[in-house]
């Protein structure tokens, strides 16, 4: 019998095919055939129709991606000191973006990183990660749900934020604030030499006790190395701040020195964190394979935005790695960050320094138990205060440039 012969149905096909139709017995359940496929969805016709940027204070660019449907995508393409830079990058990639539909948010992530012939870094994909971001909340406003429903729904409804301090005072004040975790930096009175004495050990160190007993025990302190101090102070460092119990070092060494950071990390209980610095999954690979960090920190606004973002934290779930995403920019930059914490199981702690306050119309606000709520509106789930941006457009921030105090070579800032 020919299985399909006109006017037969699909189950009496597939039966006929099977030889079990004639004999009556063995027949497949109903619901195993697949229904009647509804017709494709006609969502409409959206294009993007312009590109904008603006420099807000103090060192910031946001950008906002229009549609010919009126709705408005919000990015931040930061990279520090390099403003007009960003800028410029963001005007090249425009043209290719006029006119196509923004839902397609990783086919035109893979078309402006694939189509560049020098693929990466710093410019690139900082420009690349505002304008993912932008799409991503154009794409739920559009279908009016929070960027995380789109990645399955929210892991939390709440993201622990940290706060900093520099020394004791400060760390009462973020801790009457309700900060329960605060990052610091290295106390020093001149930048570190390659190799220090034990006179800039013992500040460095006694700075750190300080904040623990202005803290107390039940506070997290992370502490940034920053990349500017040398991998033969670090390992000394981190020795002597053992015993205070830092939450995690971040960056001792160069973050491209992959090998020493994998040294650093066998040398110490202590969890070493990195990734600010990195970008795309490829540079994260490295870092994840050799067991370089066991915290990994994705700059939402450098590393490839929320696309690039998420499959970071996949990457680092499959080693039982979580994410810090670094954030010492603004509240367009957090909101990317509590969409991405909201979606991942894998978050730790979320970077800021602004909780929007003078930026957004409906600023993040820091909860008794030291989070902030994820946002539950659609996209990102922010709107921008036009009327208090307005004294806050344009800035020529730069880029400290630090010298050695004894010789006058350049060192890191």
């Amino acid at each position: 019998m020919n299985a399909t012969k006109k006017g037969m149905s699909r189950r009496e096909a597939i039966q006929s095919v099977l030889g079990v139709a004639a004999m009556g017995t063995m027949l497949l359940p109903k619901s195993s055939y697949a229904s009647t496929p509804a017709p494709f969805r006609e969502y409409g016709s959206v294009k993007i129709t312009k590109l904008e940027t603006f420099l807000v204070k103090p060192r910031w660019i946001f950008l906002k991606i229009h549609t010919d449907a009126g709705v408005i995508g919000l990015g931040e393409p930061l990279l520090e000191g390099r403003a007009l830079t960003i800028k410029t990058a963001i005007q090249e990639v425009e043209p290719y973006l006029i006119g196509k539909d923004p839902r397609q948010v990783v086919h035109h992530w893979q078309a402006i990183y694939r189509h560049a012939f020098y693929r990466g870094g710093p410019i690139l994909t900082s420009a690349l990660s505002g304008i993912d971001q932008a799409l991503w909340d154009i794409k739920g406003k559009l279908l009016n749900v929070p960027i995380y429903e789109l990645f399955g729904g929210q892991t939390r409804d709440r993201v622990r934020v940290y706060g900093r301090a520099a020394n004791a005072e400060d760390m009462k004040k973020r801790k009457a604030e309700g900060f329960t975790v605060i990052k610091t930096g290295v106390a020093k009175k001149n930048p570190a030499n390659i190799v220090e004495n034990p006179a800039f050990i013992r500040y460095a160190a006694d700075n750190f006790a300080s904040l623990r007993e202005a803290g107390g025990p039940e506070m997290d302190i992370a502490i940034d190395f920053h990349g500017a101090v040398s991998q033969q102070t670090s390992k000394v460092l981190i020795k002597e701040l053992e015993q205070y119990q830092p939450m995690f070092i971040e960056e001792p060494c160069q973050a491209q020195n992959v090998d020493t950071m994998v040294e650093i990390a066998r040398g110490t209980h202590l969890p070493i964190a990195t990734g600010e610095r990195i970008f795309t999954k490829w540079g994260f690979r490295e870092i994840l394979e050799k067991g370089a960090a066991s915290i990994v920190q994705p700059d939402l606004c450098h590393a490839g935005g929320i696309t690039e973002g998420r499959i970071i934290a996949g990457m680092a779930e499959a080693y039982y790695v979580p994410i810090a995403p670094h954030n010492p920019m603004g509240p367009i930059s957090l909101a990317t960050g509590l969409q991405l914490a909201a979606s991942v199981p894998n978050f730790l702690v979320q970077e800021q320094v602004t909780l929007g306050e003078g930026y957004l119309k409906n600023p993040f606000k820091l909860q008794k138990d030291g989070t902030v709520m994820v946002p539950t509106g659609p996209g990102l789930g922010i709107e921008l205060d036009e009327d208090q941006l307005k004294d806050k457009i344009g800035h020529d921030w730069k880029n400290p440039e630090t010298y050695n105090a004894l010789d006058g070579s350049v060192v890191d800032w």
